[in-house]
């Protein structure tokens, strides 16, 4: 037996020892390796250089152990913010893995061969290894990640998954090349077409591998929850034909600080609304999340990680992922505050539960990730999965990271990272260094838009297109990845070259691309279906620092006054009577467990809401809610009418609505 112990950017904290049994560490001690000064009792902080190097692995071993005994690996980090990663290998084959945390941990493992065939898939219920957590109607993409536990090389799977009481789907993916412990995405072919609005649930397994059974029963099946909703309405022309009201959904009072960018959680039915603050290089920033941001009952939370000095460092930007992740970028050039001699810093991968994201994890903070290849990261934008894009403000380029599978909250494992650097072209970050460069993919069409604030321009990437080049890329790496190159050859296109300032904020529906200004509150709209884009509009807004735009779930337009320190709602005026009267109106889901949405023909039009039972009496109402709103309403099973009127009070149709359990 062997082991590899893979070190991290402070080589010299880490102490391990092998002991038989569940014996404690310094007791018939097999081997050792690592910081003897730090030994078995951790925390003291010991300023000696002794031990392993940086970011090395050392190949510890061989020994002869007991085949079916137990045996413990004990790690010891010394200022208790882990990194160390142990690999146990038996016949040369890996059969255990570790990621050392805080102050370190024991490992108990059995020393046996490992199976021919076995796999893992990655995740539980709650993964966010496995598809999103919220996914639009009609095509959804059916992908989860798998790992080889065993000693074969996989080749071929077949891979099974039920959505509910649905007939399996099986699906012979051939063509694979799966190492031991190596970990891979698999999709299925062909997409599961739905418009069934509500929770599902996603069951994987694996029922044969390179033709042959799983040698270890239990880790090839996992149930995975997550939601079908429909997509944000298109309302942006109403915004050309009427006169839009600006409501402040959020202040100082709530927390609101010196905003940078702001985003929605991937589901959009509870309107959850994330705002990072800017804090200071030395405090990191903050975040303040607004509960139903499109609706009635809102709340707002003021939180920050413990490790934000670092990871959150000056944050400039934040995207959602559609599995729950969020990814924030520092715009500090050193997240250690070491001065101006090297640089460490780039995205920061973190968690959208509140049940992780600023929780104690030890001295690591609640991140599940963060690489660091991009100071002055000047704005980020999702892909997919862990995928997102930096606007590199120090090397000038554009950065594709993926993290992958994530390390957990306050671990530091990088190795299975692959960064991309697109540097074709040159970008160039505000001069001033106040106003950030945001980006925004096209979903639909592979496009990532980007602001270019330094040259007074938005350009875009077609990501579908460039190759790996020759040349590595100049700077970097700072860590140990799977893959760090430089990507040449890709389409782009300069999209709007003229009657920028500052820009700032950036979002896309449909054709229209909506651009920010921060010197002078104005939005541009601009038809992006050929180039260069063509302007179809403008809003002039009140805000004296406008920075960050996205489109709420019932497609209103949300900005950030950096200056200002609010969060504004822009509603297109109330549409007139008449054409409110020839409005086609719908609940879905209908029969509903109690959350159902109000749908109108008419775009960000706002209805009263009353709920009555069957002898007449009102049991729930609700004033001024938006078209596409969720409602949660706490009523017994049973048949209710729905009646919608307008903001003048006029009935415009009532609709049976049935609760079931």
């Amino acid at each position: 037996m062997s082991i590899d112990v893979i070190t991290d950017t402070y080589g010299y904290e880490g102490y391990w020892e092998l002991t038989p049994g569940t014996s404690a560490c310094g007791t018939s001690t097999i081997a050792f390796g690592g910081n003897t000064v730090v030994g078995c009792t951790s925390g003291a902080q010991v300023q000696d250089p002794g031990g392993y190097g940086d970011n090395t692995v050392y190949t510890e071993g061989p020994w002869c152990l007991t085949e079916g005994a137990q045996y413990t690996l004990h790690y010891r980090d010394d200022w208790g913010d882990g990194g160390f990663q142990f690999r146990v290998r038996v016949g040369g084959f890996i059969i255990q893995s570790y990621v050392g945390t805080d102050l370190g941990g024991d490992y108990t493992f059995t020393v046996q061969n490992p199976p021919q065939y076995d796999i893992q898939l990655a995740g539980n219920a709650n993964s966010t290894q496995i598809m999103g957590y919220f996914q639009l109607a009609g095509g959804v993409d059916i992908r989860a990640f798998l790992t080889n536990v065993g000693t074969e090389t996989i080749t071929s799977l077949e891979l099974n998954y039920q959505i509910d009481s649905e007939a399996p789907v099986t699906e012979i993916l051939n063509n694979l090349s799966i190492g031991n412990y190596e970990t891979q995405k698999v999709s299925f072919p062909n997409p599961w077409n739905t418009n069934d609005i509500g929770v599902h649930t996603v069951d994987f397994w694996v029922s044969a591998i390179n033709g042959q059974a799983d040698g270890n029963l239990g880790q090839e099946n996992v149930i995975r929850y997550f939601e079908i909703g429909l997509p944000k309405p298109d309302i942006i022309t109403s915004y050309q034909i009427t006169n839009p009201t600006f409501e402040v959904i959020a202040d100082n009072t709530d927390g609101i600080s010196n905003p940078t960018d702001i985003d929605f959680h991937p589901t959009l039915t509870n309107s959850q609304l994330w705002v990072t603050n800017k804090g200071t290089a030395n405090s990191g920033g903050t975040n303040v999340i607004i509960n139903r941001a499109e609706g009635l009952d809102q709340t707002s939370e003021l939180l920050q990680d413990g490790n934000a000095w670092h990871f959150m460092s000056l944050p400039t930007g934040i995207a959602f992922s559609d599995n729950g992740n969020f990814a924030t970028s520092p715009g500090v050039f050193d997240a250690n505050h070491q001065g101006t001699n090297s640089a460490f810093t780039g995205p920061t991968l973190w968690s959208g539960s509140l049940d992780v994201f600023a929780q104690p994890s030890g001295g690591n903070g609640s991140h599940l990730d963060m690489l660091h290849e991009s100071p002055y990261s000047q704005g980020v934008a999702w892909e997919v999965d862990n995928a997102f894009w930096i606007f590199d403000g120090y090397s000038n380029d554009i950065v594709r990271y993926d993290f992958v599978i994530d390390h957990n909250p306050g671990n530091d494992d990088h190795s299975d990272a692959i960064v991309r650097r697109y540097a074709d072209f040159e970008v160039q970050k505000d001069p001033t260094g106040v106003v950030p460069s945001h980006m925004i993919l096209d979903e639909q069409k592979r496009w990532l838009y980007s602001v270019d604030n330094g040259n007074q321009r938005i350009i875009r990437i077609d990501i579908t297109t460039g190759s790996v080049s020759s040349t590595a890329p100049s700077y970097g790496p700072s860590e140990t990845m799977a893959e760090y190159v430089n990507i040449t050859g890709y389409t782009w296109d300069e999209v709007v070259t003229t009657g920028l300032e500052k820009p700032a904020g950036i979002e896309i529906m449909g054709n229209h691309l909506l651009v920010g200004d921060y010197a002078t509150g104005m939005i541009r709209v601009y038809n992006v279906s050929s180039m260069p884009a063509s302007l179809e509009f403008t809003i002039q807004t009140p805000a004296q620092g406008l920075m960050g735009l996205v489109i709420a779930p019932n497609g209103n337009i949300i900005y950030a006054d950096n200056v200002r320190n609010e969060i504004v709602r822009i509603v297109p005026a109330a549409l007139g009577l008449n054409e409110v009267k020839k409005a086609e109106f719908s609940l879905f889901p209908n029969p509903s467990s109690g959350q159902f949405t109000v749908r109108s023909s008419v775009p960000a039009q706002r209805l009263n809401v009353s709920i009555f039972d069957v002898s007449g009496r009102m049991m729930k109402s609700y004033q001024s809610i938006y078209s596409g709103e969720a409602l949660n309403v706490d009523l017994n099973s049973g048949i209710y009418i729905v009646r919608l009127s307008d903001q003048g009070g006029n009935i415009l149709k009532s609709i049976p609505l049935v609760i079931a359990d």
